[in-house]
């Protein structure tokens, strides 16, 4: 963490002093297309500490990464549109999309440097078993998260030492609560719903907060002035060189 401005010292006693983790969303998705491998192979390339990505299961059980729960879904995409739960992994692979085909959890994991690690989103539900066999088999360093905070509970419950979150787009009455219930440690929160008090708050319980989805440097210096844990962001280059600079 870096302390800059005034206000910032005077909260400097109470604030976490790890680096700040910049986190590629769903890869560098400005440069390559997002959750594919090459886009998360760029965000490494550009010294990102993380990606972040999505995960959906087939029908035979494979998780696979992919935003939506169709493939080819959105407005200009073009090609079949499948549902990923209905299909075995073989008919996914064989979906072409931009920037190659829909990779495997596992395939991302081999090759993701030992540095880093892997936030996973589960996306759908009844999952959670196949998700963690895959971080298990892996030995990569991962932590999941969902909307869905009982997702990260079961997550949790299945197996302890892999941290999960929750993400949230609102900023509760006690914001505390929906961490605890979901015994989670990290609150991703939308950044226009963070500030100084709510990431004092999580500090004081022994959480830490990231930030997505970031992509402009300004909002980036307040977080960090703040004491954010993790910036996730669509421009991981343009966010490590700024955060290096505010930290130098």
């Amino acid at each position: 963490m870096c302390l800059g401005s005034r206000e910032s010292m005077a909260y400097a006693s109470t604030r976490r002093t790890a680096p700040v983790e910049i986190i590629g969303h769903r890869g560098s998705p400005r440069e390559h297309r997002e959750n594919t491998l090459p886009s998360f192979a760029r965000a490494f390339a550009d010294g990102a500490d993380a990606v972040e990505l999505d995960v959906h299961a087939t029908r035979d059980g494979i998780v696979v990464i992919h935003h939506d729960a169709t493939t080819n879904a959105r407005a200009g995409e073009h090609g079949p549109r499948v549902v990923i739960a209905a299909s075995t992994a073989d008919e996914i692979a064989a979906v072409h999309i931009p920037g190659g085909s829909i990779p495997t959890l596992a395939a991302v994991l081999s090759a993701t440097p030992d540095r880093a690690t892997v936030y996973v989103e589960v996306k759908a539900p009844a999952i959670e078993v196949a998700v963690v066999s895959v971080i298990r088999s892996s030995g990569r360093r991962c932590a999941v998260h969902s909307f869905d905070h009982r997702i990260a509970l079961r997550v949790h419950e299945l197996e302890p030492t892999i941290p999960v979150g929750i993400l949230q787009t609102s900023y509760p009455i006690d914001p505390l609560r929906p961490i605890r219930d979901a015994a989670a440690r990290d609150l991703w929160q939308h950044w226009e719903l963070i500030d100084l008090a709510l990431i004092d708050r999580v500090h004081d319980q022994g959480g830490r907060v990231i930030a997505w989805t970031v992509n402009d440097p300004d909002v980036a210096r307040r977080l960090v002035d703040w004491g954010i844990d993790g910036i996730c962001t669509d421009v991981p280059a343009v966010m490590r060189s700024r955060v290096d600079d505010y930290c130098a």
